[in-house]
């Protein structure tokens, strides 16, 4: 609420409702969202050596990620809270948009329940992981939509040429900004353009660029959040997926997009912009049920 921690994306509708109401329904946390911070020196010192040690849990799950844990001694713990008190102001959600969204709306609700609300109950709180910018990479979250919004192949084609700069390829990633592959007829294209320098640093986006000159103007996705003809592909599952799409006949074109970096994601967030829906995928996934946040209703309605 105070902007401490900070979005760089709205939310799906159907898909924060659908995890306000496990929260509310479970009044826990079960899932932590993923924050992370401008680097600090002292801090990764810490944790250095804190991981140098042998760790509270350390087990490997069935999808083969390996999750450790580590408890930290007491006078690391305080020296930790002295230093985000003073060296890190500002927290940002790297991925956990709609958990954060959730857990602040049954926040919300409780407080609004609780005659007695005081600021302290658990309710007030959610559970969080932070990593150093440093030790982060951000994967590509890429597109897929099933349709052509009634054009054909070559009249596509066609529209996009008109805009950019496009040729069949064999690659099918790109390996800079300001292009990106797109999947189609089982051919592959280099799409590219230049950049405009007037553009904001979202404008800038590749992904903004693919929603703004080609699946809203040409296919027709004017809210990627809520349309159901878009489906979003997380970098880590491979531009095999996407061909794996098209080719079945689910969907009809796919866009393989240059990952957002790190450091445009906390610009953008301090700017207080918004990016477009799903520009950012994290490997690997922090572990639901690891940790869990509960809480009480605590209402009192004397």
């Amino acid at each position: 609420q105070n902007d401490i921690i900070r979005k760089h994306e709205k939310t799906r509708p159907v898909k924060e409702d659908d995890r306000t109401r496990l929260v509310s329904e479970l009044s826990a946390n079960t899932g932590p969202i993923f924050l992370t911070y401008r680097d600090v020196e002292a801090v990764n010192e810490i944790v250095d050596r804190t991981v140098g040690m042998e760790p509270y849990c350390d087990f490997e799950a069935e999808d083969g990620v390996q999750h450790r844990a580590w408890r930290i001694a007491s006078e690391d713990a305080e020296q930790l809270v002295t230093l985000f008190e003073s060296e890190v102001p500002l927290g940002y959600v790297a991925d956990g948009h709609h958990r954060s969204a959730s857990a602040s709306r049954v926040g919300d609700e409780r407080r609004q329940a609780n005659a007695g609300h005081t600021g302290d109950e658990d309710y007030n709180w959610f559970l969080g992981v932070l990593f150093p910018e440093s030790q982060l990479k951000i994967l590509a979250y890429n597109r897929a939509v099933k349709d052509l919004n009634g054009k054909s192949t070559e009249e596509f084609l066609n529209e996009l040429k008109a805009q950019f700069e496009v040729q069949e390829c064999e690659d099918k990633e790109p390996p800079s900004p300001n292009e990106c592959r797109m999947y189609l007829d089982g051919k592959w294209y280099r799409i590219a353009w230049e950049r405009d320098p007037n553009w904001d640093p979202v404008s800038a986006l590749d992904v903004s660029v693919i929603q703004d000159r080609v699946l809203e103007p040409l296919l027709g996705i004017d809210d990627p959040r809520r349309s159901e003809r878009i489906d979003f592909i997380g970098g880590i599952r491979g531009t095999a997926e996407l061909e794996k799409l098209v080719d079945s006949g689910k969907h009809a074109v796919a866009f393989s997009v240059y990952p957002v970096s790190v450091n445009e994601l906390m610009d953008i967030a301090d700017a207080g912009q918004i990016m477009a829906p799903k520009c950012t995928w994290f490997e690997p996934k922090l572990r639901s049920g690891l940790f869990i946040h509960t809480f009480e209703r605590e209402t009192d309605f004397s």
